[in-house]
């Protein structure tokens, strides 16, 4: 018989066994808004499946061994031939398998594909987030391709696949591929013009030799990867198969794996190409402008994946202040904590309604949307991606020391946090970002403007925070010292716009309170007393909704 003090009380049940999608009010009511009626039944549908499976324990598990056991390299084989492959726990395979499955990478030729997409993004990944980066780039790669419409016809149907195939062979002998990216190098970083990687034209157009190194290749067990080198013509986008059609390995040493911060399940890696054959993708010195539609499909992938660590954490925040007791009452309850948890699922909502509103964008594919998205993705991702590590890091707080604790999960997430702010552009780039398009593309502005006006004269303050926005933009005297305060600004009211228009009136009052009338502290839980935050927090418990708790 157990002793007493080993009897178990007052603790939280596990948050599993629950459909993550269905339990997502803010997702659920995007997917509505966004998705035309006669796809809704289908869409919902899919996303359930999704959504279970995400909240099984089966997957949990996967998400922990995969981060307990990261990635290895093997640059030889037993007999010393260089073989250069890296090598994922079983885990890893299956959450990837699942997520390509799943449709994660095959939004461009689908109805409704990029808002149904990034729903599934949004949930999958509040399983695990690691795996989400060769599925983000996989996905992003489609439309640099499609510049050359041989390339796109050869890879597209691969990339865009339902069958995830593990394994390194010619891509004609696969039914599905995963394509990675290599930009950066040690001596640029950011600055890719400063690459130094060349590229030697061979006899057959559009075939080349690459020479160089590159200091982070995201996903180095892929099967081709988007690079840029210096070609005759200037700095060019290349397509290089990680095997030959001829069955032989291309030239590709993996030199090491990088130990990250967090992302701890996927692989990160420095490479060398030595007379490494690539094929050319666009026009010689345009790499740049050709795989820019990669990297801005990739930062609403930050956006989504912000997003969705942030509705993890909130979720496994108000799911353990539902069921703790202290100080004679459930934490849920107590008024401080209720506008901690108030607080936190107003942040977690605004991203989620931003992203799903972007992705919505990029399905309706008009002039105004594409000008829309030019300068709202920098913004959004400049501003979300910096919220989710504060978020993370207040709603492990609210678990006190069981958040402290590995198995709790809380510190996964924790680590994971900063990744997306850093991916495809750290904050001062997307500040800087949102500048050229102000500065080049009148029409993004314009385009801005119409989507936040459309909420105007429905709540004050952000009638306020419009004007104040339109006096800052007028003035452009050290306009680069204030690109990130313009970034942010331009997020908060953007954010304050779509939740005057979609959401419930707690809601949309309690954000436009702190986040746009100043009414709030610099710390998460600082939200006016007079709010109705009960109704904020019950929005967000994710075991009312779809859920057994």
């Amino acid at each position: 018989m157990a002793a007493t003090t080993h009897t178990v009380s007052n603790q939280a049940p596990p948050l599993v066994g629950y459909d993550v999608f269905a339990a997502d009010r803010v997702l659920t009511e995007a997917v509505r808004r966004h998705v035309p009626p006669a796809l809704l039944t289908g869409i919902r549908g899919e996303l359930g499946e999704l959504g279970r499976a995400a909240g099984s324990a089966q997957a949990q598990e996967w998400g922990e061994r995969a981060n307990a056991n990261p990635p290895v390299l093997r640059t030889h084989d037993r007999y010393g031939h260089r073989i250069d492959e890296v090598d994922f726990h079983p885990a890893w395979h299956r959450l990837l398998g699942h997520a390509v499955s799943a449709g994660l990478t095959g939004a461009w030729n689908r109805p409704a594909g990029h808002v149904r997409r990034a729903a599934g993004f949004l949930v999958w990944t509040q399983a695990e987030a690691g795996h989400g980066c060769p599925l983000s780039m996989t996905h992003a790669a489609v439309p640099a391709l499609r510049t050359d419409p041989a390339l796109a016809a050869e890879w597209e149907p691969l990339l865009t696949s339902s069958v995830y195939e593990q394994g390194l062979r010619p891509v004609a002998r696969k039914a599905g591929a995963l394509l990675g990216m290599g930009m950066t190098e040690k001596q640029g970083g950011t600055d890719v013009r400063s690459n130094t990687t060349r590229a030697q034209p061979l006899a057959a157009a559009g075939e080349y030799l690459l020479t160089g190194h590159k200091w982070f290749c995201s996903a180095p067990m892929s099967d081709g990867f988007l690079v840029l080198a210096q070609a005759p013509g200037g700095l060019t986008c290349f397509l290089l198969p990680r095997v030959l059609p001829d069955g032989t390995r291309n030239p590709f040493a993996i030199q090491r794996l990088k130990d990250k911060l967090g992302n701890r399940s996927n692989a990160s890696a420095e490479v060398e190409f030595d007379g490494t054959w690539a094929r050319r993708v666009g026009e010689e010195g345009r790499g740049v402008r050709t795989i820019i539609e990669m990297v801005a499909a990739t930062r609403l992938d930050c956006v989504l994946g912000s997003a969705a660590l942030m509705r993890q954490a909130v979720a496994q925040a108000v799911h353990h202040c539902a069921y703790r007791s202290a100080f004679g009452g459930v934490l849920i309850e107590k008024p401080l904590m209720r506008n901690v948890l108030a607080d936190l699922a107003l942040e977690s909502e605004a991203a989620t309604v931003l992203a799903m509103r972007l992705a919505a964008a990029y399905d309706a594919g008009t002039d105004g949307e594409r000008a829309f998205l030019r300068i709202a993705v920098p913004a959004a991702k400049y501003w979300v991606t910096k919220r989710c590590t504060p978020l993370v890091g207040e709603a492990l707080e609210c678990l006190g020391g069981n958040g402290y604790v590995e198995e709790s999960g809380m510190p996964r997430l924790l680590r994971e946090a900063p990744l997306n702010s850093i991916w495809e552009g750290s904050g001062n780039v997307q500040a800087l970002d949102v500048l050229r398009a102000l500065q080049r593309e009148p029409m993004a502005l314009n385009a801005f403007l119409q989507e936040v006006g459309r909420a105007r004269g429905a709540d004050h303050r952000l009638d306020g925070a419009i004007r104040d926005l339109l006096t800052e933009l007028a003035d452009l005297n050290g306009i680069e010292a204030r690109a990130r305060r313009l970034a942010e600004r331009m997020a908060l009211v953007l954010q304050g716009s779509l939740l005057v228009r979609w959401a419930p009136p707690e809601v949309a009052d309690a954000f436009c309170a702190s986040r746009l009338g100043g009414d709030w502290g610099a710390a998460f839980g600082t939200l006016p007393h007079s709010l109705d935050l009960a109704s904020v927090v019950e929005r967000a418990r994710p075991d009312r909704y779809g859920g057994e708790g």
